[in-house]
């Protein structure tokens, strides 16, 4: 089978991007190993999606199809360091009409799917897994693990931080582990959140409450290894009482809804997201610490920029040339260097115990508090991408 462009990987990323090219003349394939799986009760894998990504899944379709009853807005938001230092976020302020959206993952990632199932210019193979890939001047040509061989022009590597396409395309990746795993879990709240998201950076991790519908929330715990196998041991009442204990009893009691589950975290750089015929986006292109709610925004807008950059071509166009590829690699450069950096950077900040680092951060986030124009403009640009 021949294609223009053979994304593997139907994840958040993938799909989307599958997606966003609907109105192109483009023949598109998508290999994936399993279709989503939609759990029942809520999902405990949870993103913030930012307005600008809502915007990019409303133009794409996605968005106005999934169930708002399950979707909650941040208006605000609550920062908390380890030594008294706060910042408040209030969308209102930063002339927003929120500064994010709650959404579970698989809620996102069955609506992408049926989407492209239906899509006149896909062809969806599933299941498939890939066995070996070679790549000339003309084509990439890949080799699922049933025999059948695919060629196409441009080949779309989003399989995620542990992607095959990459490291068979010899594409170098540097990974920092931290050390930590986050904790996720979802639990019914005594006092209402108010649409507000709440992180305080402790001593033993960075804790995050998400604001989820009728009075629930989604936590993740950026813990260090050993109190994240620690937290996820625990029995249901144990974990929500120690749950509510980090977070200052700010939701009261908590009630656990979705078991404990935890994920290693990793700081993950690669030498170039694209090659000739290749080009990687999402997980498979970069991965970041959680405590901004950013890793699936980035994603997003790979995915954006991409399909922009390829639904533009004139017919004569190869998608897989470099000089098209290298165009997307300067678009998406800066955002993904500033956020990996500033994670990185922010979570080694609040990591040491020195008193001296402890009050330098503190007042680091009180003086931004006391600062407006700054912390505005510093939370649009986070948000939107724009001051």
């Amino acid at each position: 089978m021949k294609f223009d462009v053979l994304v593997v990987g139907a994840g958040l990323a993938g799909a989307a991007f599958a997606a966003a090219l609907r109105g192109s003349s483009l023949k598109i394939g998508i290999v994936e190993a399993r279709p989503p799986y939609r759990p029942s009760g809520w999902d405990p894998r949870i993103y913030a999606i930012s307005p600008s990504n809502v915007d990019f899944l409303t133009g794409i379709g996605i968005w106005p199809h999934l169930d708002t009853s399950r979707i909650a807005a941040v208006y605000d938001m609550e920062v908390h360091g380890d030594a008294g230092g706060r910042l408040d976020l209030s969308a209102y302020d930063c002339g927003l009409r929120e500064l994010a959206w709650i959404v579970e993952s698989s809620l996102m990632q069955q609506e992408l799917w049926e989407t492209v199932k239906r899509q006149h210019n896909v062809t969806l193979l599933c299941p498939a897994e890939p066995s070996a890939l070679a790549m000339d001047d003309d084509a990439a040509r890949l080799t699922l693990a049933d025999g059948r061989r695919l060629e196409t022009r441009l080949i779309v590597a989003a399989d995620g931080r542990d992607s095959w396409v990459r490291e068979a395309a010899g594409i170098d990746a540097r990974n920092t582990p931290y050390g930590e795993k986050g904790v996720v879990a979802n639990f019914r709240c005594e006092k209402p959140h108010q649409n507000t998201a709440f992180q305080w950076f402790r001593k033993d991790g960075i804790l995050a409450y998400l604001p989820l519908p009728e009075q629930q929330m989604s936590m993740v715990w950026s813990a260090p290894d050993a109190l994240a196998d620690e937290l996820v041991s625990l029995s249901p009442a144990e974990l929500c009482a120690r749950v509510a204990e980090a977070g200052g009893y700010r939701l009261g009691a908590l009630e656990l809804i979705t078991p404990a589950a935890a994920f290693a975290l990793r700081l993950m750089r690669v030498e170039t997201v694209v090659r000739p015929r290749l080009a990687l986006i999402g997980d498979a292109a970069h991965a970041i610490h959680p405590l901004s709610g950013h890793g699936i925004n980035l994603g997003y807008q790979d995915a954006r920029v991409l399909a922009e950059q390829l639904a533009t071509l004139p017919a004569w166009r190869d998608p897989g040339e470099l000089s098209i590829l290298r165009a997307y690699a300067r678009a998406r450069a800066e955002e993904t260097a500033l956020l990996q950096y500033t994670t990185h950077g922010l979570n080694r900040l609040f990591k040491p115990a020195d008193p001296l680092l402890s009050g330098l951060r503190n007042f680091g986030l009180n003086l931004t508090n006391r600062l407006p124009v700054v912390r505005n403009a510093l939370m649009r640009y986070a948000i939107a991408g724009r001051f």
